[in-house]
Formats: structure tokens, C-alpha cells, sequence
């Protein structure tokens, strides 16, 4: 068996955005050779998240407004969290939408279904953070 790790690094200039990475990861997926067996993509801060979606503008809105209804941003003051911080709300979004995504690799391509991307979700932008890509298989 044989392994693989690369980091995805973003600087998103806005508090949230959603970003299709399926392409960085289909990249990292022909670097490391393997085509058959698992690849791990995850954010590695946590107040971002990865997950698997339709890469449709209309879905992407919904998210956000459904998001911001379950966290919202403000006021700041809601949150125990936001002593010293305003970003409680960037926390409490990730883990709903989820820390990473398990994707299978079948014949040395990504197995997603017909309408499935790969997303970093940022939710407390404008500083530096990166997605741990990890590969396994032969």
C-alpha cells in the first residue's frame, strides 16, 4: 500500500465563501500515482470545513442563508465563546457542515456521483489555512 499527503493553502479575503477544490484534489489524486483505494480531504482549522455538494450558485445561497440561520454572526455578544473573539458562529458552522470528506479512488479517478464536488467551506476568513489531502491505496 502506498500513501500520499499533500496541504491546500487558502487565504479566502472575506469572512465566508464557499470553494470548489475538486480540481486541487483530482491534481493531487494523478501526483500520487495511486488508482485504487481512499483519499482524505479536511480542513485543518475549525472554524472551516470540507464537504461533497452540487456546485450550484442557487444551493450555495441556501446554504449560507440556512447557515447563517442556525449560527448567525451577530450579535457577537450571543456566544459565551466571543470573549476576546467574534467567531463562535464560524465554530458552530463547521461542525454542521463537517471537518472532512472520505472519497473513494477507482481506477485513478475520484468515484463521486454525477453531480458531486468537493468544497472548502471558510466561515472565518482572511488569514491563512490550509486542507490536508491524504491518499491511500496502490
Amino acid at each position: 500500500m502506498k500513501s500520499y499527503r499533500k496541504e491546500l493553502w487558502f487565504e479566502i479575503p472575506q469572512r465566508r465563501k464557499l470553494l470548489n477544490i475538486t480540481g486541487q484534489v483530482e491534481e493531487a489524486l494523478r501526483e500520487s500515482g495511486i488508482t485504487e483505494g481512499l483519499c482524505l480531504v479536511n480542513a485543518m482549522h475549525i472554524s472551516a470545513s470540507v464537504f461533497v455538494n452540487d456546485d450550484e450558485s442557487g444551493l450555495h445561497g441556501d446554504i449560507e442563508k440556512w447557515l447563517e440561520k442556525l449560527a448567525p454572526e451577530k450579535p457577537h455578544g450571543q456566544y459565551a465563546h466571543n470573549r476576546g473573539e467574534d467567531n463562535a458562529d464560524a465554530h458552530l458552522k463547521r461542525t454542521i457542515m463537517g471537518r472532512e470528506a472520505v472519497l473513494a479512488v477507482t481506477e485513478g479517478r475520484l468515484d463521486l456521483g454525477p453531480w458531486e464536488q468537493v468544497f472548502y467551506g471558510e466561515f472565518d476568513g482572511m488569514r491563512r489555512k490550509r486542507v490536508l489531502i491524504k491518499i491511500i491505496g496502490q
